[in-house]
């Protein structure tokens, strides 16, 4: 375990970090630090992982001391409750991305924080069920019921919230995408709720991994 002072080291160096015109561009987007991220995971690699000194970072609430701890943290560390408490604290949209992407999704809980997330009431915790959701339509949809996902999208992803609309609009272009039966009709509901026009489509992406006819995907 690292003594506190390497943590309050780690902290001052993330503060000489600090850049105003980086932290402008961010706080456009919801988030609130300054930090170069490849300066963010240069630190990481240098300090490799180590699961207490990240859950302290964590606990110091400031984003790019979080976003640090989430690149030098075990995943599978993490009970079940901590990781959803950590969500629920996740305050802007680069942490709360990572948490899920880097190690929500490498967590043994990962499947029964889905299942909890996507039914809350709170539209950016759902939006995190959605985006492990979106993980499983893309690599593992056994056991997913994808109409049934269809139907909700088709219900509720006009009035969502703008996080929870964004999340929603990735799983039905993934469900467009990975799924030819059920392509047309992904494709039908994002045309007809119009909230997929601007959704950003990789420019790697070979035209033949989107739905047939649709500019959008």
């Amino acid at each position: 375990m690292v003594a506190t002072t390497t943590v309050t080291e780690v902290m001052a160096e993330l503060a000489a970090l600090e850049d105003p015109k980086i932290r402008a561009v961010n706080e456009k987007h919801g988030d609130d630090h300054g930090v170069n991220l490849g300066k963010l995971r240069a630190i990481a690699k240098r300090l490799k992982t180590q699961q207490e000194p990240a859950r302290e970072l964590w606990r110091t609430g400031d984003s790019a001391a979080r976003l640090l701890a989430l690149l030098i943290c075990r995943p599978k560390a993490f009970e079940r409750d901590e990781l959803d408490a950590m969500l629920r604290e996740a305050r802007t949209p680069k942490v709360h991305d990572w948490l899920v992407g880097y190690v929500v999704k490498k967590s043994p809980h990962a499947e029964e924080l889905r299942t909890a997330w996507f039914a809350d009431p709170d539209p950016v915790v759902a939006s995190a069920g959605w985006a492990l959701t979106t993980e499983r339509v893309a690599k593992r949809p056994d056991g997913l019921d994808l109409d049934r996902l269809l139907d909700i999208i088709e219900a509720g992803m006009k009035d969502a919230p703008d996080r929870l609309q964004w999340a929603m609009n990735h799983c039905l272009a993934q469900i467009g995408i990975e799924h030819p039966g059920l392509r047309a009709r992904a494709l039908g509901i994002g045309e007809r709720l119009e909230v997929l026009k601007d959704y950003p489509t990789s420019p790697a992406a070979h035209p033949r991994s989107r739905p047939s006819g649709s500019t959008r995907w």
